[in-house]
């Protein structure tokens, strides 16, 4: 069995997934190094912060091609800003270019209640996949975030909130997964959603 990657480029929350792993019995790795994520059997990009600010970071890193290689051949899964890093571009802040995996840009929260959007909120699954098994509509997730995803193609627009206006939680295309909250903090349905995406890695789910 192989061992699942957390991508430590600078400019993410990793012990929090690792010790979620930990907890769930799955093999993982904090890889700074491009060999540890080429050799997993699946890898997580987490993040948080400002999306220009973590983009700088993983070039600086010399981890992008090895993320972006991962992203093409194994179950790939980004974490709150991790999952925006996925879509072309992004706003926050100042224009910037994203990991281009997903079509679509980040955009600001267009909604009148309070940002950033923090704390708990319910999951209305759209296109139920492999992250999704064993969730239900309305099971609570918990979200730190002022910016959302906005994808061309709503195909890959697998889960939403509602934080005053359609959020998008979770997006999948193939093999590629991003959550926009933070699974390793959601209890039982976070937990849920991380045991399915090991599960992908052993090749049995």
């Amino acid at each position: 069995m192989g061992y699942i990657a957390i991508v430590d480029y600078g400019a993410g929350n990793l012990m929090s997934v690792h010790n979620s792993l930990d907890f769930l019995g799955f093999e993982n790795k904090i890889a700074a190094d491009a060999a540890v994520i080429e050799q997993a059997a699946g890898v997580i990009l987490p993040g948080v912060g400002a999306f220009p600010d973590a983009m700088d970071a993983l070039h600086r890193s010399g981890l992008t091609d090895a993320v972006l290689r991962a992203a093409a051949q194994k179950p790939f899964l980004g974490i709150c800003l991790g999952m925006q890093m996925l879509f072309e571009t992004s706003e926050e802040v100042r224009p910037c270019r994203g990991l281009g995996l997903l079509p679509g840009r980040i955009a600001r929260i267009r909604t009148a209640l309070k940002l950033p959007q923090i704390g708990w909120n319910a999951l209305s699954i759209l296109h139920p996949n492999a992250l999704t098994e064993g969730l239900s509509d309305g099971d609570y997730v918990y979200f730190v975030h002022s910016f959302m995803a906005c994808p061309d193609d709503r195909v890959d627009l697998a889960c939403v909130t509602d934080y005053g206006a359609e959020v998008p939680a979770m997006v999948a295309r193939g093999n590629v997964f991003g959550c926009q909250f933070h699974p390793e903090k959601s209890g039982q349905a976070g937990l849920r959603i991380l045991n399915n995406f090991a599960r992908l890695t052993e090749g049995d789910a």
